[in-house]
């Protein structure tokens, strides 16, 4: 059958669009509703409050018809986007946030489902350069955002745009072929397939905890910790993010690559970027104290490698449970086990560092990558 990824991509990326812009709505959004910091963040948890039973739900109703179930949620995720600028209230906010939760839950399995079926129908891999789109939307959505908010657009405005970019992805989902395809099937079942499932969701887990954290606190870090100017600090999860879409291209261009191989390069690549973001060099007095423009670098070249090294881990994962249960039921099981540790990672990092600090908690991350290092390294 003759396939092309680009819809699947293009969706990916209007995906990451709207969370690149999410970003930087964010203050106006707090202005718009009138909301405290405290009102906000409470009603922010509706997200993955809606999202994790979403996922558990789609990946059963989605098996057979992964495509159809694709551009159904694309389009509910749409409306959804569109409805968070016409709140006007912090309790209507929460609500229409919880559908939004669900709705992004939801297009995150149903596109790891049509990606897989895709790949099994095709023969080609498009795990990589599907999850590489995501990041490359974030990294130009978010200054594409603050300057429509600097030229005078409202939240209502940006939000619509994305709402409508959104919806023109979920349309070339019809250039995809449709049809029901197999309901269950794999090698493997019952508890077996679930251990199974436990193993690849954990290894994705520790690769997500790590990439929320430089998400959530690597800004922080520059500022408070290396005396890095607002811009300066502002690159160091664009820098992330541009290594993770390196890494991940990189992979879909060479032969196929074994996955000890993945393991090995991003349990020590991933470890060492981590922990050598989290110390920023040698200046300084103390533990992760460096500050000035060598300690930033060392940071910033830490989070790149970090990106790097761990980027092609979680698409080959989930490549790797769609080849294994053409059901669908792993690759939803391993979605929805990693989603939920990428929520918990600002819980996770928080605890870490109210114990001994951000340097610390963000180099202590590197304790992650050891059940990578063990997965490479077995017999």
């Amino acid at each position: 059958m003759k396939y092309r990824g680009t819809p699947l991509i293009l969706v990916c990326a209007a995906w990451g669009a709207f969370w690149g812009a999410w970003s930087a709505l964010l203050p106006a959004v707090k202005d718009q509703l009138g909301a405290s910091t405290a009102e906000l963040g409470f009603a922010l948890t509706a997200v993955p409050v809606g999202a994790i039973p979403a996922m558990a739900l789609t990946g059963r109703l989605a098996r057979g018809r992964e495509r159809e179930a694709l551009l159904g949620v694309t389009v509910l995720f749409a409306a959804a986007v569109a409805a968070i600028g016409w709140t006007r209230s912090p309790a209507a906010f929460a609500v229409t946030l919880l559908l939004l939760g669900a709705a992004s839950g939801a297009l995150d399995v149903a596109l790891n489902l049509a990606t897989g079926r895709a790949e099994r129908e095709s023969g080609r891999r498009l795990f990589q350069p599907v999850h590489a789109a995501f990041p490359v939307a974030v990294i130009l959505a978010a200054p594409a955002t603050g300057l429509a908010r600097q030229l005078g657009l409202g939240t209502e405005a940006v939000l619509a745009a994305v709402a409508l970019l959104v919806v023109a992805a979920a349309a070339g989902l019809l250039r995809l072929p449709m049809g029901r395809g197999p309901a269950s099937g794999g090698h493997r079942q019952g508890r077996r397939r679930w251990s199974h499932a436990v193993v690849l969701g954990g290894l994705a887990a520790c690769v997500l905890v790590v990439e929320n954290a430089v998400e959530q606190w690597s800004v922080l870090l520059l500022e408070e910790h290396r005396a890095a100017s607002a811009v300066l600090a502002g690159a160091a999860p664009a820098a992330y993010m541009a290594a993770l879409t390196a890494g991940r291209l990189i992979v879909q261009a060479l032969p196929p690559v074994p996955m000890r191989a993945l393991y090995l390069v991003a349990g020590l690549g991933g470890g060492a970027g981590i922990a050598l973001a989290g110390w920023g060099g040698p200046a300084g007095p103390g533990f992760g104290l460096g500050t000035g423009p060598e300690p930033v670098a060392v940071s910033l070249a830490g989070f790149a490698l970090t990106g790097l090294a761990l980027g092609p881990v979680v698409p080959a994962l989930l490549s790797r449970a769609a080849a294994d249960d053409p059901g669908g039921t792993l690759v939803s099981a391993v979605s929805a086990i990693s989603y939920t540790a990428f929520v918990a990672s600002p819980v996770l990092v928080g605890a870490l560092a109210a114990w001994q600090g951000l340097p610390a908690a963000l180099a202590l991350l590197g304790l992650l990558a050891l059940p990578l290092l063990a997965r490479a390294l077995r017999p």
